[in-house]
């Protein structure tokens, strides 16, 4: 079906190049949300590490916008079109390492975020090619064209990635062999290093260490951003990059020098214009990513649907009736997506036909969302199913779905002549369904239709493991088939039951088919992620009565065992203990209620309530998420009744919360005053702080035991997740690892290694990349679970930590740089005033808060103006000593010419002599607002 421009842009004011849906379902489908569900509602979240260009999430200097393009470059740059190997297909995975030819953390970094993405229907190889189009664009690059179908390989490739060092004839035969021209050679590498920049850590004779921040030498003065400056600044002679500008011992390595003059800058000068330079890089990205190994067929790029349905499921929930859930998501525009009234779906019943038991076979949805690419013409609004019904008896087979215009005209939109179909033979039942995502054992069960029922059924679950080598930071793919047990008949419908066990630590990651019957009569209910199933299988309540099913062309009519409810939709005053407050406004910056979260269609007033057991707040929003929380953020504030406008997904007369807006619900009706900060949470139920903990050597986990991925992670969620095991530790925001036992080449870190804020909760930090904040279970525990707000602590009372034995510490950000290798021992303090020695110096340490904030901290050394820098991104507190060598810590230029007061002295012994008296007694604050960081 293509349809009209004019009529496109008349209707729904859709912005972007119109051309027909593709046949849904379809395999691109989960690649396409993957690639355009970026931000707000049903976000699939690829962008957060790239988007904004500056993002830095494993290390300080390191994009990780330009460690995805490059590590699409050196995925694909072995190949050899003359001998027909070799191309993107993640064989990278396999050919990391120190000896390697793809040297630093870039690539693990990036695998490693790709990873929980991978399904039978998203490659690996797909996704580093789709990281190309979703970096590129988060930096203000071209829209790069994306097709799928590649394959991963099993092995590594051969080697053959351009080293710097080549010579131009060796450089030209590389890229001939890729199947690039020399022109091409020069447009790719101009735009492949328009972002980013050299790293001393691996190139330490490019770029030698300690002259740059971060020990970085970026390419262009505009390293966060995809412009031509790359290109600009080389020909007028004032580039930096060190690929071109010798900075360092090596003579031989200025590859950009080499490549750039090939052709005596022709090539260069072409792209000085921006539009040009933007044009040209589009279209050698998208020939770098379509390089494939032979047999691989890519499809055709991969464009929006204009009308799409999402997670579409049947749920046997009485003899009678089986509910229909899901989402329907229309493309439109920020402008004009208000211009739509609703969608009305006309469905027909597993016979074709137009008779659905006594109602009608049509229902109405509302506008309940909306979801931003990053090419802003792509601009989704979303109208989810939740209280639909279809009568057991005459079943369903297809739909057609209408967008119905406020100004009275509407579209039908139907699969390209197809209808939309949903098979009512066999679905997975989610509620009586349960995974215990920690140890992967669940009970999976299945609704079949009575008419086919004395068919096999068979579950088909697609699970991931680690990889072997020692190198390798992604997971391989793995299939079990299943038989599933007969089980009872409930109404139209007989139950099947599978148990299973399912291994690689990450079975909430796993997608199941259910298969009833085999051949040309299999029916499938395919795909669905094992997530959706609960940690408890419920029981079922809908009755036993056990009825036959005839599958015809004509289905007659019944008239329905129960009464429709007659509720209407209004808001609960009350729920068990708890008082409706009022609806609340979400954070400026994150969440109002972060103590737990949840989101699920089939959402009530009750269920939520429940989940959030023991907390002092509940709120519901967007008719299908839940949070809770002991304390509201401060920035959290009140707002109309009537802005809590959406019905809840799993009951349509109660009230749950809107967009942006929560139902908040208390147990008392007032109020109280916020108290929570960011801070290391020393006690989580029964396990306490151990520190920041680096994970194993060889890219294996120092927890082996059991892991889960959540983009709502407290450390809460995290403790429960590993409440069998004797540690837990959460890392990179969003990760959670548990285990009896760490590995031995996991090490202590310093605790500000360990800066990542908790996903689910701002105020609580969950490692980093690569570190744990690591808990152990306490010899005195308790099973009570702690506030997630830390209490700000006071500076009152004498210390309650170290007065005079060794221990081991780690602490201070500004101790990286000299540290490497040598462990952290605080030695002696009075007060709030320590010296902390690390083996060939010693530190004066000085906190203006009991008990330990570990981020107010700062260190009085020989190097006073580097370690000013070390803290350009945390808050920095001073105190000036009564020597006068010592009276000026940091440079005042450095914090915009900031006043130090000189306040509290200090006496003390020289440097590396292991006992002093100290005492402080008052500081002033330098906010965070520094000049040249």
């Amino acid at each position: 079906m293509r349809l009209a421009a004019s009529l496109l842009t008349g209707l729904l004011g859709l912005a972007a190049q119109v051309s027909a849906d593709p046949t849904w379902p379809s395999n691109i489908d989960e690649l396409e949300e993957i690639m355009y569900q970026v931000f707000s509602f049903n976000s699939r979240k690829f962008a957060d590490n790239v988007n904004p260009c500056s993002r830095e999430v494993f290390t300080p200097g390191r994009k990780n916008a330009a460690e995805w393009l490059r590590t699409a470059f050196h995925d694909m740059s072995t190949a050899n079109i003359y001998q027909n190997f070799g191309g993107l297909d993640a064989s990278l995975q396999f050919e990391l390492g120190p000896n390697s030819e793809n040297t630093g953390p870039a690539f693990a970094n990036t695998l490693t975020f790709l990873s929980p993405y991978v399904t039978r229907k998203s490659s690996m190889s797909d996704l580093i090619a789709l990281g190309v189009y979703t970096s590129v664009l988060s930096c203000g690059g071209p829209a790069v064209p994306f097709r799928a179908g590649r394959v991963d390989a099993t092995q590594a490739g051969n080697p053959g990635v351009p080293q710097p060092q080549n010579d131009i004839a060796t450089f030209r035969n590389q890229f001939l062999r890729l199947g690039f021209s020399p022109q091409e050679m020069i447009q790719v590498t101009a735009c492949g290093h328009t972002i980013g920049g050299v790293h001393s850590a691996e190139n330490p004779d490019i770029v030698p260490a300690g002259r740059f921040t971060d020990d970085v030498a970026t390419f262009d003065t505009t390293d966060a951003v995809f412009d031509n400056k790359i290109v600009t600044e080389y020909l007028d002679g004032t580039t930096k990059n060190p690929l071109v500008v010798r900075l360092g011992t090596s003579t031989l390595k200025s590859s950009d020098l080499k490549v750039f003059n090939s052709d005596r800058n022709v090539t260069m000068r072409g792209m000085r214009d921006p539009g040009t330079f933007q044009s040209v890089c589009g279209t050698v990205f998208e020939k770098m990513i379509n390089v494939v190994p032979p047999g691989v067929t890519l499809g055709d790029p991969i464009t929006p649907y204009q009308v799409k349905p999402v997670q579409i499921q049947l749920t046997l929930s009485s003899l009678a009736s089986m509910q229909l859930t899901g989402s329907i998501r229309v493309l439109s525009t920020p402008t004009t997506y208000t211009n739509i009234a609703g969608v009305t779906i006309n469905y027909k019943n597993r016979s074709g036909g137009t008779t659905c038991g006594s109602g009608p076979c049509s229902f109405n949805l509302n506008l309940q969302g909306t979801t931003r690419s990053l090419d802003n013409n792509i601009f989704f609004v979303w109208f989810p199913i939740t209280q639909q019904f279809i009568p057991t008896s005459s079943g369903i087979s297809s739909f057609t779905i209408t967008v119905n215009m406020k100004d009275g005209s509407s579209k039908p939109y139907d699969n390209n002549g197809n209808g939309y179909p949903v098979q009512d033979g066999v679905f997975l039942q989610s509620p009586q369904s349960c995974l215990d995502k920690s140890a992967g054992t669940g009970t999976f069960v299945a609704a079949v239709r009575n008419d086919r029922a004395s068919l096999p059924v068979t579950m088909e679950i697609t699970y991931k493991t680690r990889l072997t080598d020692n190198t390798n930071v992604a997971t391989s793919l793995k299939k079990m088939t299943l038989d599933m047990t007969k089980g009872d008949c409930r109404g139209s419908y007989t139950f099947f039951t599978a148990s299973v066990s399912i291994p690689g630590g990450v079975s909430v990651e796993s997608t199941i088919d259910v298969i009833s019957g085999s051949g040309a009569s299999a029916v499938v209910d395919s795909f669905k992620k094992a997530g959706i199933a609960g940690g408890t299988c419920q029981s079922w309540t809908g009755g036993s009565t056990c009825s036959s099913v005839t599958v015809s062309s004509i289905t007659p009519s019944t008239t329905s065992s129960s009464a429709a409810p007659t509720a209407s939709l209004h808001h609960r005053d009350t729920m068990g203990g708890y008082k409706l407050v009022s609806c609340w406004t979400e954070a400026s910056n994150g969440r109002a209620l972060t103590g737990a979260a949840f989101s699920y269609d089939g959402m009530t007033l009750d269920s939520c309530m429940k989940n959030c057991t023991g907390f002092n707040y509940w709120g519901t929003e967007y008719g299908r998420e839940c949070y809770c929380g002991n304390s509201l953020d401060a920035t959290s504030t009140s707002a109309a009744l009537g802005d809590c406008n959406f019905p809840c997904s799993g009951d349509s007369t109660q009230y749950c919360g809107a967009g942006n807006r929560i139902e908040l619900y208390s147990t008392t009706a007032s109020i109280a005053a916020p108290t929570a900060t960011l801070a290391h949470v020393p006690v989580v139920g029964k396990f306490s702080l151990v520190g920041c903990q680096t994970e194993a050597a060889n890219n294996q986990r120092a927890l082996q035991g059991a892991q889960t991925v959540s983009d709502s992670m407290t450390l809460e969620m995290c403790a429960t997740f590993c409440s069998d095991f004797t540690y837990f530790g959460t890392e990179y925001g969003r990760e959670c690892y548990c285990g009896n036992s760490l590995l031995d080449t996991s090490k202590p870190a310093l605790i500000t290694e360990c800066n990542m804020k908790c996903s689910g909760n701002p105020y609580q930090y969950c490692g980093d990349g690569f570190r744990l904040d690591l808990y152990k279970v306490s010899s005195t525990s308790s099973s009570s679970v702690v506030s997630t707000a830390a209490a700000t602590p006071t500076s009152s009372g004498s210390s309650t930590f170290v007065t005079s034995s060794e221990q081991r510490f780690s602490i201070c950000q500004c101790f990286a740089h000299h540290l490497a290798g040598h462990h952290i021992v605080l030695k002696r303090g009075l007060r709030h005033f320590y010296l902390v020695s690390t083996g060939f110096v010693d530190f004066y340490i000085v906190f203006k808060q009991q008990p330990l904030n570990l981020q107010q901290c700062i260190c009085v050394s020989q190097w006073p103006t580097y370690i000013a820098r070390q803290h350009g991104r945390i808050n920095v507190y001073t105190v000036t000593f009564s020597h006068p060598e010592q009276s000026v810590l940091f440079n005042p230029g450095l914090f915009k010419q900031r006043h130090i007061n000189q306040q509290g002295c200090v006496s003390y012994q020289q440097p590396n002599l292991t006992s002093w008296i100290g005492i402080v007694d008052s500081f002033e604050s330098l906010n965070s607002e520094h000049h040249g960081f």
